[in-house]
């Protein structure tokens, strides 16, 4: 087991116009794929048990806290996110993850 922690993306994502959306998913795999993000949850059903959230959540991986900053402002990501920006709302945190 690594001493290091991961790094996580954790977002809730308001989707306006899911086909335009589907060219940012097709754009954020560039950058995904060159920093080793690993998609943990990716819009599945969910339930809202307190408070408010949006009604898409993702959950993604990286090998460090380090990776996961570096790939939100990598050139590849920032292209995504231009065609993202247009056609949604995100609330989005990069975390570091729990050794316990």
């Amino acid at each position: 087991m690594s001493d290091t922690p991961k790094g996580y993306w954790i977002g809730h994502v308001t989707v306006d116009d899911p086909q335009a959306y589907q060219a940012y998913r097709e754009a954020n795999a560039v950058a995904f794929a060159k920093y080793g993000a690993r998609f943990l949850v990716r819009g599945g059903a969910q339930e809202v048990v307190e408070g408010d959230q949006r009604p898409r959540s993702v959950v993604i991986e990286f090998p460090s806290l380090e990776a996961a900053r570096a790939c939100y402002l990598s050139p590849e990501y920032q292209r995504a996110l231009a065609l993202r920006s247009p056609v949604s709302v995100a609330d989005l945190s990069i975390v570091e993850g729990y050794l316990g």
